[in-house]
């Protein structure tokens, strides 16, 4: 991580567990019901000091949309856990994977490898992030004006630590499992879960790099450890309100406006990752908006779905990825790639002319 050395990272991420279960556990019991309210507050006080002072010391900028944030799960812990989770998962699915060989299986680990290698290939190039970026702009007639990642930023990036550091010496894994159910999943420590359900309604290459780079987005983003930190705010703001509103209350507001966009924030933010990935791999990210509208119509969604669900709307996903700043962003990457030019990798190609969108794990 960016300010920890890792066995730091790891005892920040233990303690950070365990003021975390000791909030959950006085919130179960009921903070009105205590007795000892003044020991209860002292306790939940001294451990919001502890994250606050955790949130400062460790913020992460996620790579491309230059959004900050804190995370306090050690990437190696991020990692086990998802390993972890992947095998029972696994277990899950006995009977139903796809064996290595099937066509399908096949197929979706090429796309799925396209992708990676053209993210590993930025990874390895980030000791010269900004001659790479000066090339890039002579190359391609980028000015000035256009950047928001610049040459300052990139040498702080490189002092703290790189961003996608998480990412060095992945085990990836793709699993095709015969499913129903049209949906995709990611899971820390480089494991990718793709339902047959999904390949009945999207056939093309380009549509599958599609998902598949919104996944790999998640990966790259670690929302899945911002997930984790975020929810532990969350249930110290609930504590909290414990005292004052009703519990039924508090959970319902705190998942109409907090948890459900925060989850919808992350969603925009792999889908927009995503793009310029596929387009780095040379997949023509024009293709992106049909698929997630089609995959809106396919989950028949209504009126409401953009503010009682963990994902937007397909018609917001692809009105967003369709402005014409983004699009451009991502085509010229698509026509640089396929041409051959300025395409050393993607976490260093595309180190300027970031559009971030202000609304930005399976599918």
């Amino acid at each position: 991580m960016a300010h920890y050395a890792a066995s730091d990272g790891v005892m920040a991420s233990w303690l950070t567990f365990v003021v975390f279960l000791v909030i959950r556990q006085l919130i179960i019991v009921r903070y009105r019901n205590i007795r000892n309210h003044r020991l209860v507050f002292f306790v939940v006080l001294v451990g919001s000091g502890i994250l606050i002072t955790m949130h400062f010391w460790d913020l992460e900028t996620v790579p491309y949309t230059k959004r900050t944030r804190c995370i306090l799960l050690s990437n190696d812990m991020e990692r086990q856990l998802g390993e972890a989770e992947f095998e029972i998962k696994k277990a899950s699915f006995k009977g139903r994977i796809l064996p290595p060989i099937h066509p399908e299986s096949v197929r979706i680990r090429m796309i799925s490898m396209e992708i990676i290698d053209t993210l590993q290939r930025g990874l390895s190039k980030e000791q010269v992030w900004s001659d790479a970026s000066a090339y890039c702009k002579a190359e391609s007639g980028w000015h000035k004006e256009d950047e928001i990642l610049d040459d300052s930023w990139v040498q702080q990036s490189r002092k703290k630590g790189a961003a996608a550091s998480h990412l060095h010496g992945l085990n990836w894994e793709v699993l095709v499992v015969n499913e129903s159910e049209v949906n995709a999943f990611w899971l820390p420590g480089g494991k990718i879960v793709v339902y047959t359900g999904l390949l009945e309604h999207f056939k093309s290459d380009a549509e599958i790099a599609t998902i598949i780079g919104h996944e790999v987005g998640h990966a790259l983003a670690r929302h899945t450890a911002e997930y984790m930190t975020k929810k532990l705010w969350f249930a110290i703001l609930q504590f909290i309100l414990y005292r004052f509103v009703t519990p039924e209350i508090v959970t319902i507001m705190s998942s109409l406006f907090l948890s459900l966009p925060f989850n919808r924030l992350m969603e925009m933010e792999a889908d927009y990752i995503g793009l310029l990935l596929i387009a780095s791999a040379g997949y023509d990210p024009r293709v992106a908006p049909t698929v997630y509208e089609k995959l809106g119509k396919v989950k028949g969604e209504w009126a409401l779905w953009d503010y009682l669900f963990t994902h937007p709307s397909g018609r917001k996903r692809a009105e967003l990825l369709s402005q014409a700043k983004i699009m451009e962003e991502a085509f010229t990457i698509y026509k640089n790639a396929r041409s051959g030019r300025c395409i050393e990798g993607f976490v260093w190609t595309n180190i300027t002319y970031i559009a971030t969108p202000e609304s930005t794990k399976n599918l």
